[in-house]
This record gives structure tokens, C-alpha cells and sequence, in this order.
């Protein structure tokens, strides 16, 4: 016969007013009522902070961007604007796709900041998990990286921090040297990741004048991926259409494969022969912008091959997010 556990009375006063501080799940919970956090006030924030936002970047200029530097790009950084300016101390913010040993964030010892945004985190808000890392970076020590932690549910997102109305303009980097402006002065680690991040690098180029189009090289071939703002269901739709119709390629050679999707975006993907640079690129995905704008505007119901083409595309979808 299983005995019952023995009741345990809180070590301290349980917490009458104010807000119960953020700790581990397994720490006890400060409330004081002698349970974990996990098993008192963590369970409501648990819940709170694992609902997934399916697009984490809605309402940021160049969502787009966002989506590609958080999943496709390398090596490519951001200057970021923030709506009440910067704090004293602080120059610049920077959005970096990653950092030396997988940092979240880096205040410089010029006190400018790094902010990285491929890093894993805490919650099913990637908005509010970076803000909250944003925050921390703006008053740390200079000369110091930010360390991850648990983010509280009800804390600020990017939208609330960032100039909504300031441009986003990436710039890809073909390595991560911008990690170390003085490269003779870093330390044995930080030269060894950067060493294994460049190696490890995909060459991707950011077509001018179209919105999250990126070439990338591989060995056997090359490849467009484009972060599109369409609704799901409108985009397949209009794809398949210019796929039945033998005009979703992009030159000779080319095919569109399938696609992603990522962060509530969907990311279609071209194989490119691996002759065709990113400048190649740019003249055939500007006129398949113009043929997409063209479909996208069709509501005809779908024909037998229309319908057929884009159960092709449904079956070759993958979610990364």
C-alpha cells in the first residue's frame, strides 16, 4: 500500500502582492509554498510562454528577412533601430544570424550590441524571447555576452522595442569576420569557432530588388529560396497554376522543387544548375515575380492539372518552424 506523502509547510511567507519572480522549474517556487516552481506559479507561465506564435515576426518591416536569417542565411547582419533610440553607452544594435559560441547576444567593448537570432530558445514566442535577450544586452558590462534564461510570459516583444518604421536591410556576409573587428586581439575560442563557422558556410547572396529572394551555392547544385508574405493556401494555388502551365521555372535547367515553411511564411525552392550565379538569377526571378503577381490575381477554381500540380507542391512542403 503506497504511503502518503507527508505535508510540508512553506519555508517562508507566501507572497501576498506584486508579481512572483521567473526561476528554474525545479527550484522552489518563490511564492513560498514549498512546492517547485514548475508544480505552483511555473505551470500558468509554462503554459503561457510554450504557446506557439506562429508568425513571430508579423508587423516588423522585412518579415521576410527576418525569416530567411533566422533559417537560410549564414552569415548577414542587420543595423536595427530601436523606437525609443539608443540608451547612453550604446552606438549601435546589430541583428547577427549567429555568434561565437552560440551567444545570444554580445555587448562589445565599445558598448555597442550584437544581437543573434538563430539561437535556441525558451518559449513559442521567438519575438519575445529575442526582445527580452535585446534588453539584457543593452545594460550589460561591456566586453560581455549575454547568457540565455528563462523569459517571463508577460515581458515585451520585438514589435514593442523596435521602430516599426525604420527600413531592414540585411547584409550578407560571404563569413563571420564581422564577430571580430580586430581579428589579432580575439581569444584562442573565439578564433577557432569563427575558423569552424567559416568552413561550415553556404556562399548565399541576397537578390537586389526583390524581397527575401536568396541564391545559395552547394556542391552539386544551386538554389533560390524566396520567403514569400502570401497566405498559404493563395501561394500554392497560384504556383501550381504556373506550374501546369510549364512557367514556374526559372530558365532552362531550373525547376521549382517544393518548398518550406517557416515562421507562418512559406518559402518556395528552386534547383538551379550549378552554373547559374546569384547575378543570373536576378533577371528570371524578376519576371517570375511578374507571372506570380499575375496568378496570384486569378480566382478561377483550379483545373485537373492546376490541382494535380499542387498536390505535387503540398507533398514536397517541410516545416522547419
Amino acid at each position: 500500500m503506497a504511503k502518503k506523502r507527508p505535508q510540508t509547510k512553506a519555508s517562508t511567507a507566501q507572497l501576498k502582492d506584486g508579481p512572483v519572480p521567473v526561476v528554474g522549474a525545479r527550484e522552489p517556487c518563490p511564492c513560498g509554498s514549498g512546492r517547485r516552481y514548475k508544480a505552483c506559479h511555473g505551470r500558468a507561465a509554462s503554459h503561457a510562454v510554450t504557446e506557439l506564435v506562429q508568425r513571430p515576426f508579423e508587423g516588423l518591416p522585412g518579415e521576410g528577412d527576418w525569416v530567411a536569417l533566422r533559417e537560410l542565411v549564414p552569415a548577414a547582419t542587420v543595423e536595427l533601430t530601436l523606437k525609443d533610440g539608443l540608451p547612453e553607452g550604446v552606438p549601435s544594435v546589430t541583428l547577427a544570424t549567429v555568434l561565437p559560441m552560440a551567444w545570444p547576444a554580445l555587448r562589445r567593448d565599445d558598448g555597442s550590441v550584437l544581437l543573434a537570432l538563430q539561437n535556441d530558445t525558451s518559449s513559442g514566442d521567438l519575438s519575445r524571447d529575442l526582445a527580452d535577450t535585446l534588453l539584457r544586452a543593452l545594460t550589460a558590462e561591456p566586453g560581455n555576452p549575454v547568457t540565455a534564461q528563462r523569459v517571463p510570459a508577460d515581458g515585451p516583444r520585438l514589435q514593442d522595442l523596435l521602430d516599426t518604421e525604420a527600413p531592414f536591410t540585411p547584409v550578407v556576409h560571404t563569413g563571420f569576420e564581422f564577430w571580430v573587428p580586430d581579428a589579432e586581439n580575439a581569444t584562442a575560442e573565439v578564433s577557432a569557432s569563427l575558423e569552424r563557422a567559416n568552413e561550415a558556410a553556404i556562399p548565399t547572396v541576397l537578390l537586389p530588388g526583390l524581397d527575401a529572394a536568396y541564391w545559395c551555392e552547394t556542391p552539386e547544385k544551386n538554389h533560390l529560396r524566396w520567403v514569400m508574405p502570401y497566405p498559404e493556401e493563395k501561394l500554392l494555388d497560384a504556383l501550381a497554376r504556373l506550374s501546369a502551365a510549364g512557367t514556374a521555372g526559372l530558365g532552362e535547367g531550373t525547376r521549382l522543387v517544393g518548398s518550406f515553411r517557416a515562421h507562418g511564411l512559406t518559402v518556395p525552392v528552386w534547383d538551379l544548375p550549378s552554373a547559374m550565379s546569384a547575378e543570373d538569377c536576378e533577371k528570371p526571378a524578376a519576371e517570375f515575380a511578374e507571372r506570380l503577381t499575375a496568378a496570384l490575381a486569378t480566382d478561377a477554381p483550379l483545373t485537373g492539372d492546376e490541382r494535380r500540380a499542387r498536390g505535387g507542391l503540398t507533398n514536397r512542403q517541410v516545416t522547419l518552424s
